[in-house]
């Protein structure tokens, strides 16, 4: 299953006040796993980049100033995307984006039910807690010291890091199948733990052995304990 862990940055909040994307990062995923290949653009709004916009990016007007506009990427963009799915943290603020976007070059829209959102999946499973990217970073202790700033491609690849984790880990078959180092691969319904080379040390103290024994003596010749311990 291929996947594409996308990121954009924007100048503000909404398109239809004239707000427009600026950088676009994405990492793709195939069967939950990284292939290496990446996407990312910068990209000229046509528009000044706002002051508090400027500050959270980084991207200034003169950097963005001879960078392609967006209808000159669209399509490009598009065809490396194709028919994947597209996860995003808050989905429905980079699909706005993307789909205006699009629309205004004449092209197809991207469907929303191709978007996974990570942000609805780390809601569900921790509710209540902080689900923001640097927040899920903390829980599952993945390195984020590099996100001074907001980056659209390096917003993605930790993204996809949070993405692994969130729906499984970085081995997604990992309790389907065990490697012997001295045979072939198992499945692990074929697979039992072998014996201890030495059985555990015995960690009652005295005082509570005889609790203990105290406590089955009370319960009868038929009680678990004593067939068990017998």
């Amino acid at each position: 299953m291929r996947e594409i862990v996308l990121d954009t940055e924007t100048t503000g909040l909404d398109p239809l006040e004239g707000h427009r994307i600026v950088e676009i990062g994405g990492v793709e995923l195939n069967g939950h796993m990284p292939t290496g290949r990446t996407y990312h653009q910068y990209i000229n709004p046509e528009r000044d980049m706002p002051t508090e916009a400027f500050q959270v990016h980084g991207l200034g007007n003169d950097f963005l100033a001879d960078k392609p506009v967006f209808k000159q990427i669209g399509q490009e963009f598009l065809d490396f995307v194709g028919d994947a799915k597209l996860v995003i943290h808050n989905a429905a603020f980079d699909m706005k984006f993307l789909n205006a976007e699009l629309k205004w070059m004449g092209l197809p829209t991207l469907p929303n039910a191709q978007a996974v959102d990570t942000l609805a999946i780390a809601r569900s499973k921790f509710p209540g807690a902080q689900n923001s990217l640097d927040a899920l970073c903390r829980r599952f202790g993945i390195d984020n010291s590099a996100r001074t700033k907001h980056g659209a491609l390096l917003d993605s690849e930790i993204l996809a890091e949070v993405y692994l984790e969130l729906v499984g880990g970085r081995q997604p078959d990992f309790s389907l199948s065990v490697v012997s180092n001295t045979g072939p691969k198992v499945e692990a319904g074929d697979w039992t733990p072998p014996p201890r080379p030495r059985p555990l040390r015995d960690r009652m103290t005295p005082d509570e052995q005889a609790a203990f024994e105290g406590f089955v003596s009370k319960l009868g010749d038929d009680a678990l304990w004593k067939r068990f311990s017998s």
